[in-house]
């Protein structure tokens, strides 16, 4: 698939999350999209009661035609997502394993 396939499949699945957002009204979701850059971030910041929440539930980027999943705070799993929508295993790394165990995943290595 092409790379701008990819940028459309992975800000689609970014934006539906973010519209889903977090059950406290308090807290904020936000989707980061950078389709100049290709990084792609589902972030959520607000209160908590008197505790700060900051952070980051996915992080996808687009690196050498591949999409490479950082981060992957959801129950379904972005690559899941990801091959639903028709994108090969070999187009998927999951940046979250190591080098060395990505080699005993269906995904890409690298």
């Amino acid at each position: 698939m092409a790379v701008e396939k990819y940028r459309q499949i992975v800000k689609q699945i970014i934006l539906e999350k973010a519209e889903q957002g977090v059950s406290i009204k308090e807290i904020e979701t936000q989707a980061i999209i950078d389709t100049e850059r290709d990084h792609y971030l589902l972030l959520h910041t607000g209160w908590r009661e008197n505790s700060r929440t900051h952070g980051c539930s996915m992080h996808i980027d687009i690196k050498d035609g591949k999409i490479w999943i950082q981060h992957d705070g959801t129950e379904v799993g972005i690559a899941t997502l990801l091959l639903e929508q028709g994108v090969p295993a070999n187009d998927i790394v999951l940046g979250f394993h190591t080098p060395f165990m990505r080699q005993f995943t269906e995904f890409a290595v690298n």
